[in-house]
């Protein structure tokens, strides 16, 4: 299968309106700089890809317009984080974000998270976060989610123990079913105490454009937090 194509199944579009000369230009002059370096081997200590010393790795799957990583990289100047997005717009945005926030504590793969997650050496991630991804909401396609067995096993091996996989979504289907897969795990725990824990996002919280959209069309934000064990 063509590889368009194949990412076409996988995550929809992967480029929208024409990009500004800034975006573009950034695209060709910084991602190049914080790309990682997937054709090679990953450090025995995934801290050593950022420049600066950090004391904790975030990885955030399908990252959007960058909205969310740019302002907890900002907020979080010790943490690296990795983010993964697809869509050229998207990652343009973000290389914005990044250059006026003059952060040195990002570095990006536009393509499969899954690519990064083979990647990095086992027990390696502090957090991963996954905020808003697409639903596939047609029953045919459910199998396209990304919070499958075979993902969550591939995070389970990258995540520290005590780790927390931060899931958002305002689809009810797509909570549900994700509480039911990890249900049956012995390697997450969701974290709730109470009974309206999935109410509350992680503070502070800087919302996202697409949640934003959802609670317009009246959708409820879902916040679950599962810990490795």
């Amino acid at each position: 299968m063509p590889e368009d194509r194949a990412r076409r199944l996988l995550y929809g579009r992967h480029k929208g309106h024409k990009l500004r000369p800034r975006q573009a230009g950034l695209l060709e002059t910084l991602l190049p700089r914080l790309a990682l370096p997937l054709d090679g081997p990953c450090p025995a200590d995934p801290r050593a890809l950022f420049p600066a010393p950090v004391e904790a790795v975030h990885l955030e799957i399908g990252f959007g317009g960058g909205e969310h990583l740019g302002f907890r990289a900002d907020e979080n100047r010790d943490v690296g984080f990795i983010g993964c997005e697809p869509f050229v717009n998207g990652v343009a945005k973000l290389l914005v974000e990044i250059e006026e926030r003059g952060l040195d504590n990002i570095r990006v793969h536009d393509d499969d998270a899954r690519q990064v997650i083979d990647w990095l050496p086992a027990g390696s991630l502090d957090c991963v976060w996954l905020l808003y991804p697409d639903p596939w909401p047609k029953r045919r396609h459910r199998k396209r989610r990304f919070l499958s067995g075979g993902n969550l096993d591939a995070l389970a091996r990258v995540m520290k123990c005590g780790a927390e996989l931060r899931f958002a979504t305002d689809i009810d289907d797509y909570a549900d079913r994700s509480l039911r897969l990890l249900a049956k795990r012995d390697d997450f725990v969701w974290t709730a105490e109470r009974g309206d824990d999935w109410r509350n996002p992680w503070q502070p919280w800087p919302g996202t454009r697409y949640e934003e959209k959802a609670v317009k069309a009246g959708r409820f934000p879902c916040y679950l937090t599962f810990r490795r064990v």
